[in-house]
């Protein structure tokens, strides 16, 4: 029999009203008993003593035993999310910034108070895809997760493979739609990206990485001489995710551009819409696709965790306490598109097996392979806006047999 939730609701946005919409709309076994807003002078249709700007009210009142955690800020997040799993409190949340950072600490939370937090709605919004890496693989051998994490970046790029839309216009009507913020960096940058490959990471392979030691690199200095090189190809660019098994106790990650090709599952995901791509050495490959970002999309899944809730389930971060001994790796060969204006760059990265290269004026760019480790270590370097990198969707990886090593040239699976 399912248990009864009382409900304390922290944030009242996009997502919080959209969650409420589908609340209302269905006969489920909950309630909302009171929701914490930043401002009360805003209009609201809701009887105003639903609300309060206390979060104690919400957090200490033993009536209420499900928390849902649905602001912006990481830091706030973090404490209200820690005081309830210490009061006894179940909790949801869909903020993965607050999630990634502090994840192993939250791990151990839920198991010391003996409570759940879960989260399926701070990774690609309506694909349940944690579920999925927690529940069907988690018995499997799983080699690689990638995808479309972020609907603002993927809406901008959409505008201009399709529409012929310039970088500039195309992110200006992500910002009149609300699809990008005022200041758009989170998402076009590649940051919000890293956060939900943290937190799939972690349910793919039992590894808790921190979001800083991702490489990230974003789309903000894409520029028109990329979109023709790309468009004369006939390759679309995606920002997109990665986390891969290079050996049996290897796991590489990163979010990079990429140069996709019409043969990927990813070149027709378009506008706010997310993808995953996995692939496993029994289940193969599989393709999860949905709306990545709005209220109603990313507030199913926020209520399906709830009515998971009703139910007792908790995530059990089975390969995290098999301690199967996987380590996260820099060691790795990418090859890559680099357009570049100074010819230290490609000194600096180490270069080698150039395939093509081209040099003017106006426009520099070269193709080949470099160690992630060196793109790391110039990161600061490739954020500069006349640099703009992108993987081709070629990898070399390092694989060590015993006393020898050798590289591996392989066509990357996803």
């Amino acid at each position: 029999m399912s248990k009864n939730l009382k409900i304390g609701l922290f944030g009242f946005g996009v997502v919080g009203q959209g969650l409420l919409d589908i609340i209302q709309s269905q006969n489920l076994n909950l309630e909302i008993i009171k929701i914490a807003i930043k401002d009360p002078r805003k209009t609201r249709t809701l009887n105003k003593d639903l609300f309060t700007t206390n979060r104690d009210e919400i957090l200490d009142d033993t009536e209420i035993n499900t928390i849902v955690e649905l602001i912006n800020d990481a830091d706030a997040a973090y404490e209200i999310v820690t005081k309830a799993l210490k009061n006894g409190k179940n909790v949801v949340s869909a903020n993965k910034k607050m999630i990634a950072t502090h994840l192993k600490e939250l791990v151990d939370l839920q198991k010391q108070y003996g409570t759940s937090l879960l989260y399926e709605g701070a990774v690609c919004g309506s694909i349940p895809i944690i579920r999925n890496l927690e529940e069907y693989y988690d018995n499997e051998l799983f080699h690689a997760l990638s995808g479309i994490f972020n609907g603002s970046s993927n809406y901008i790029l959409s505008k201009i493979f399709n529409e012929n839309q310039s970088y500039g216009s195309a992110l200006k009507e992500a910002q009149d739609l609300g699809f990008a913020e005022t200041d758009p960096i989170l998402d076009v940058g590649g940051y919000d990206p890293k956060y939900k490959l943290a937190i799939a990471t972690a349910h793919a392979y039992g590894l808790f990485i921190n979001p800083d030691h991702i490489l990230n690199i974003g789309i903000q200095n894409l520029s028109q001489y990329d979109i023709n090189y790309a468009k004369e190809k006939n390759f679309k660019i995606k920002l997109v995710p990665t986390a891969r098994k290079i050996d049996t106790k290897q796991i590489v990650t990163y979010v990079l551009p990429k140069l996709v090709a019409k043969d990927d599952f990813l070149y027709n995901v378009e506008n706010e819409y997310n993808a995953v791509t996995v692939q496993a050495a029994f289940a193969d490959k599989q393709f999860f696709f949905g709306k990545g970002a709005g209220g109603h999309p990313t507030g199913a899944a926020v209520l399906s965790d709830i009515a998971a809730l009703r139910y007792d389930y908790r995530y059990e971060y089975k390969k995290y306490h098999q301690e199967n001994g996987v380590i996260h790796t820099e060691n790795i060969l990418l090859e890559i598109y680099l357009r570049y204006a100074d010819e230290d760059l490609i000194t600096l990265l180490e270069f080698d097996n150039i395939s093509e290269r081209y040099s003017a004026s106006s426009y520099k760019y070269v193709i080949g392979t470099v160690k992630l480790e060196n793109l790391i270590k110039n990161r600061d370097l490739l954020l500069d806006e006349a640099v703009f990198i992108a993987y081709t969707g070629r990898q070399i990886y390092k694989e060590e047999k015993i006393s020898t090593t050798t590289f591996v040239e392989a066509e990357a699976v996803l």
